[in-house]
């Protein structure tokens, strides 16, 4: 039996919906996070060292990062290509391009411009001044421009379709889902992206999407 450990707010809801969309069975170990810090708990380091989520385990293996959860699974269980394309497919360099693009290239910036955001809001005044001059440096210099250029070629993307492969969705789809939700969750402006906010919007319809909230709980960014 899979379980997975997953966080409340966190990316392991995405391994829920890859778990429903390949119709696996699966249990659900659930995690709060400290209401202080907004960090996983101390229970998920009895998981795994790094103490994060998503962590699945399956006969008796451990394994975490979304990225290498989502290669062992349809590797292991998606025997009839449900959700990726095959090998020889010459959709298969794009597949794995935006597998690993999600979290490589369009996650890891979002994440720091919102922990900046978190830090101005919370931090007491003069502190929050200052903070507030330093991370606005930061966001000219680098995170403005990264992250506009990410959300370009995904916009460009989606251009003739309305998932990355094509009209149907693919495990990719399900990675790219967490980045794009978060930048369309209000810390981005999403103005000329059309696109990407359609396909937040269609993912949302998918009934193994439906059913992997209604496991996991609704989440926020």
């Amino acid at each position: 039996m899979i379980t997975v450990h997953h966080l409340e707010d966190s990316r392991s809801q995405r391994i829920l919906w890859l778990l429903e969309s390949l119709g696996l069975e699966y249990e659900v170990v659930r995690y709060e996070r400290d209401k202080k810090t907004s960090l996983a708990p101390k229970e998920l380091l009895k998981v795994h060292p790094l103490g994060k989520s998503p962590v699945i385990t399956d006969d008796g293996m451990t394994l975490a990062e979304s990225g290498a959860i989502f290669e062992y699974l349809l590797q292991k269980y998606d025997n009839k290509n449900q959700l990726r394309p095959s090998s020889t497919s010459a959709k298969f360099p794009n597949y794995l391009f935006w597998l690993h693009f999600a979290e490589g290239s369009l996650m890891w910036p979002l994440v720091i411009r919102l922990l900046h955001q978190k830090v101005i809001e919370k931090a007491p005044f003069p502190i929050s001044s200052a903070a507030k001059l330093i991370f606005l440096g930061i966001e000219k210099a680098y995170l403005s421009q990264t992250i506009k250029q990410a959300l370009d070629y995904a916009e460009l993307s989606l251009q003739k379709n309305k998932f990355f492969l094509g009209d149907e969705i693919s495990a990719a789809d399900i990675m790219m889902s967490f980045p794009l939700q978060a930048a369309c969750s209000g810390r981005s402006n999403m103005e000329n992206y059309p696109k990407i906010k359609n396909f937040v919007a269609e993912i949302k319809k998918d009934p193994n999407y439906i059913k992997a909230i209604e496991v996991g709980g609704e989440f926020s960014y």
